[in-house]
């Protein structure tokens, strides 16, 4: 892992950009000295590290005491795409410009895009985790198809707080009855590009015995910001 760049902000956090090979990356960390606990923070769908929502829950959980990385993994982000990925999404814009379903082609580009990138999460919290100012546990938050994999697989993340606002393939919604994590599961009760009984059957689906749902009125990007606050409490009853 080679830091790029550093940046402290005027909240006392950390900003750091990162490369691990082909991987980008920022890492943002508390003032404290003593080594923190870590979440790593995807956004829905594989859209960048640098989206502004992520950055401003990043700074806020960094501030809360949290080290928080994200990544652009492959495919995410400003990394290339390949011919049948730009396709997958020139058809997405079509479908939904004429009104047409549009689940199959969510299928054809984040499921690839779901395998993908999780051996690339998998690599960076190898290299996280071997930093001095990071101590552990593991959380995970955001996009719901890439945390279901990596609960599954990754037996480091103790904790999850998963956004139902993203399409979640059906490998996917197999795999979340294998979820056992302590989970907190974010639902936008008017979200118009996700059906809410969708998320409804998938958060009964997931398998852990601590599960709690979070529910508000309002569209795709109107999670109101005291869940992001509440999302530090639930990370720090099993992160700290």
């Amino acid at each position: 892992m080679r830091f790029t760049s550093e940046l402290r902000l005027d909240d006392g956090v950390l900003a750091r950009e990162f490369t691990l090979g082909e991987i980008p990356g920022t890492l943002w960390t508390p003032e404290s000295a003593a080594p923190a606990p870590l979440i790593l923070m995807a956004h829905n769908n594989g859209l960048p590290k640098s989206e502004p929502r992520l950055v401003a829950r990043a700074r806020h959980s960094a501030a809360y005491g949290y080290a928080v990385a994200s990544i652009d993994a492959a495919g995410c982000g400003d990394r290339p795409r390949s011919a049948a990925e730009e396709q997958a999404r020139a058809d997405l814009r079509r479908a939904m410009q004429a009104g047409e379903p549009v689940d199959e082609i969510f299928e054809s580009f984040i499921g690839p895009l779901v395998e993908k990138a999780v051996p690339e999460w998998r690599t960076t919290l190898d290299a996280l985790l071997a930093l001095p100012e990071i101590g552990g546990p593991v959380g995970y938050s955001g996009w719901t198809a890439l945390g279901i994999r990596l609960a599954v697989t990754e037996p480091r993340i103790t904790a999850a707080g998963f956004f139902a606002g993203g399409y979640v393939p059906r490998a996917q919604r197999e795999e979340a009855r294998q979820v056992t994590i302590p989970l907190l599961f974010l639902l936008q009760w008017d979200d118009e590009g996700n059906p809410r009984q969708r998320a409804l059957d998938l958060f009964d689906t997931f398998g852990t015995k601590e599960k709690t749902l979070h529910a508000n009125l309002g569209g795709h990007v109107g999670t109101p910001w005291f869940e992001v606050e509440d999302g530090n409490r639930f990370f720090g009853r099993h992160l700290k």
